[in-house]
């Protein structure tokens, strides 16, 4: 899956002369917590978030007038405080790909490029989104963790056994395991039981960690 199929088209943008209490305005009217800086020839030179704006305000211990602050604040821009040096990626950039960067860089979203411009922004709430949808958490069924043998094919076996006893199965995912020689094994499983579904998976598996019932 690439970034360009669940990134925010059209982001909210703001160009940097924009003062900061009318970014702080837009991002509540838009419900949005960074805002994509752009200049006059909408190339993308920046990038500011909520607590960028956060930290230019006054403290809140200050002895400056409601008037005073008001001022201020309409003297500082967000070019002032943004942040320049943008982690972004292209359209065609793999969603996982995009998530170890947020992740590397703790950040909550970064824009998208195509062609070296702006075509959209990726953020948190897009990459939990994927994760739900692969893990097909609004399905019913049986959902199935398991340590399996790490070898070719053997989730292949697994999915084999389970369909062939009468199982749809809405997702398979493996995942890093902590004992040597195995890989985890996450199925969400519909048309079977429970305790059908763990005893067709125990003789593949070197252990069933959990088996749910999950209503959608």
């Amino acid at each position: 899956m690439l970034v360009e199929y669940r990134m925010s088209r059209n982001p909210v943008t703001v160009p940097p002369e924009t003062p900061i209490g009318e970014a702080e305005a837009l991002m509540r009217e838009k419900k949005v917590h960074r805002l994509p800086v752009v200049d006059k020839k909408g190339q993308l030179v920046g990038i500011v978030s909520e607590s960028d704006l956060l930290n230019a305000r006054p403290s809140s211990v200050t002895t400056l007038s409601i008037w005073e602050v008001t001022y201020m604040l309409s003297q500082i821009t967000v070019g002032q405080v943004m942040t320049r040096k943008v982690i972004t990626v292209d359209t065609d950039c793999p969603i996982e790909e995009a998530a170890r960067l947020m992740r590397q860089h703790a950040i909550g979203g970064t824009p998208v490029l195509r062609d070296g411009k702006l075509a959209g922004i990726i953020t948190e709430s897009d990459i939990f989104d994927v994760f739900l949808e692969l893990l097909m958490a609004k399905e019913a069924g049986v959902r199935l963790t398991a340590l399996a043998p790490y070898f070719k094919g053997s989730l292949a076996q697994i999915s084999a056994a389970v369909t062939q006893k009468g199982g749809l199965i809405h997702s398979l995912n493996a995942f890093e395991s902590d004992e040597p020689g195995t890989w985890g094994c996450l199925m969400k499983v519909a048309d079977i039981s429970k305790q059908d579904l763990i005893d067709v998976v125990t003789p593949l598996v070197v252990r069933v960690l959990d088996a749910q019932d999950v209503q959608s």
